[in-house]
């Protein structure tokens, strides 16, 4: 029971360096969280293959797996869709012209 990913880590990267640049954060922030609910996932992967014995350890660690992945689903699609609605560049991962307003600093 894996997670399926509709974007590579490159490509989250990619997202999270155009809003580092440019004011648009709402992407970088949908990006990262779909980061960390990997590394969540990850997590409750490496705590189901810890032995034990206890029924309720492998339940809580199952049930936090399913939900993260769930939430996972939902937030590459919300992400997915903001980048069509905004109209980035998909063979780039290029923020559209018309939202570069580079950060004043």
């Amino acid at each position: 029971m894996g997670i399926d990913n509709k974007f590579t880590a490159l490509q989250l990267a990619i997202i999270n360096n155009q809003a580092a640049l440019y004011d648009c954060a709402c992407p970088v922030h949908i990006s990262l969280q779909i980061t960390n609910l990997r590394k969540l996932y990850d997590y409750q992967q490496t705590c189901l293959e810890t032995p034990t014995e206890n029924p309720v350890h492998i339940q809580v660690h199952q049930r936090i797996a399913e939900i993260t992945k769930q939430a996972h689903q939902l937030m590459e699609q919300c992400l997915d869709e903001i980048l069509d609605m905004e109209g980035w560049d998909r063979s780039k991962m290029e923020m559209p012209a018309g939202l570069r307003t580079l950060k004043e600093g």
